[in-house]
């Protein structure tokens, strides 16, 4: 979700916020971790404060380092 996210400003700041392309059981997992939030209306969600350290911490786990 990380990788496809854009940022958003909404006028109070910017949010990170990525397209709901995802299992609805995917979504509500991270909605329930407190990850990510977003209306059900909404065809998108944002990430919280905790949700982008989470996904820099795995981007820097599996896509710092060389393949071979």
């Amino acid at each position: 979700m990380y990788l496809t996210s854009w940022n958003e400003d909404i006028g109070l700041g910017e949010v990170r916020s990525t397209w709901k392309g995802y299992p609805f059981d995917t979504i509500n997992e991270l909605t329930d971790e407190g990850l990510i939030y977003g209306s059900h209306r909404s065809k998108s969600v944002s990430f919280t404060d905790e949700g982008i350290k989470a996904a820099e911490e795995l981007v820097r786990k599996y896509l710092s380092k060389p393949v071979c």
